[in-house]
């Protein structure tokens, strides 16, 4: 029988059990067995694999997560453990491996497809910055996420007429900050895609204060730079297999800057692996049965070295090389949406 095999890479998010879901139920529908590898990479450099039948993920998809677990396990770190990996898809029968992940896991994806293993890939990040598709699985739960977590900041800093900051994730890309900053009403958005200009910052704070609106709620991206540091602010120097350093704090760095420039009153919360979890949006449940569906057509078709993406409401084969390596970066046009709620309007010049 032809096997499939299926693994998440990378971070979790919502909607990642729909697309197994939809893996298994359109492979069964061709005659083909699913083996789930489980911890994404890792389980491929020590061989643990199950068998998925409908039965198994049978209303999987409304569950965040994903029922196979994931790993930040680069394949390609080392030669011999890519050799290793290669070995263990022929030990377990796999015809084609359909990987699910965002640049990370489908950069590795493209190196063993570059070895002579056919392989499919989907899509999924909640930072949204993969190339030739609109959205990634994962991305609109997270911005409702975000959005609810906002409205609540509205209320408390509201209540103690302060400056709260909500620090988003999106690594180099502002995705996540500016379209959740926008659902959820932040006065100010930060994003990587624009330098930061603290006095401009502080500008409007001060603005909104003597106008009779006495607080401020700021969205910025964990991967914007500052004045003064100079450089991404990271948890942890320590780089994992994929080079990566782990974002977070420049909220903190912010909020004493703005308490020591305008004397306000300031906090900062960082809303982390909140944006991960939970049960995904009707959105995500049905784009991530529409990815399955087609990353198991594409088998049937031979169509290897493909990755399933998103197109206005169409779901279309793109090259893996054309998906991978550049990070998809919100364009100039949609800056301007970053002071929709300053309140404070310019009129334009005659």
């Amino acid at each position: 029988m032809f096997r499939i095999g299926v693994l998440t890479g990378g971070g979790d998010c919502p909607g990642l059990n729909a697309v197994i879901q939809g893996i298994v139920i359109r492979a069964a529908q061709h005659g083909y067995e699913v083996l789930g590898i489980e911890d994404g990479y890792k389980g491929l450099l020590y061989g643990k694999a199950r068998k998925l039948t409908p039965k198994d993920v049978e209303d999987i998809y409304w569950l965040g997560g994903t029922i196979l677990g994931t790993s930040r396990k680069n394949p390609a770190k080392s030669e011999e453990e890519l050799k290793t990996v290669i070995e263990n898809i022929k030990k377990l029968g796999l015809d084609v491996l359909i990987t699910i992940g965002g640049d990370d896991t489908l950069g590795a994806a493209k190196k063993l497809y570059e070895r002579g293993i056919p392989i499919v890939g989907v899509p999924k990040t909640i930072d949204n910055d993969l190339s030739l598709t609109d959205y990634s699985v994962g991305f609109w739960t997270a911005i409702e996420t975000i959005a609810d977590a906002l409205h609540k900041l509205h209320t408390t800093a509201r209540s103690h007429k302060r400056v709260m900051i909500a620090e988003i994730m999106g690594r180099y890309a502002g995705w996540l900050t500016l379209i959740g900053g926008l659902a959820g009403g932040a006065h100010i958005i930060l994003i990587p895609e624009r330098p930061v200009d603290i006095d401009e910052v502080c500008r409007i704070i001060k603005e909104r204060r003597e106008r009779g609106e006495p607080y401020t709620l700021i969205a910025v991206a964990e991967g914007v730079t500052i004045p003064t540091v100079g450089e991404l602010v990271a948890v942890s120097k320590e780089k994992d297999e994929f080079g990566h350093v782990r974002l977070g704090g420049v909220s903190k760095i912010l909020e004493e800057e703005i308490k020591k420039r305008t004397g306000e009153e300031v906090r900062s919360a960082v809303l982390g692996h909140i944006q991960r979890g939970g049960t995904p949006s009707a959105y995500d449940k049905v784009l991530g049965l529409r990815l399955g569906f087609k990353a198991v057509d594409l088998v049937k078709e031979k169509k290897y070295g493909y990755v399933v993406v998103v197109n206005g409401m169409n779901i279309l084969p793109a090259k893996i090389e054309e998906v991978v390596g550049t990070v998809r970066k919100v364009p100039d046009e949609l800056h301007e949406l970053t002071n929709v709620f300053t309140g404070l309007y310019t009129a334009p010049k005659q």
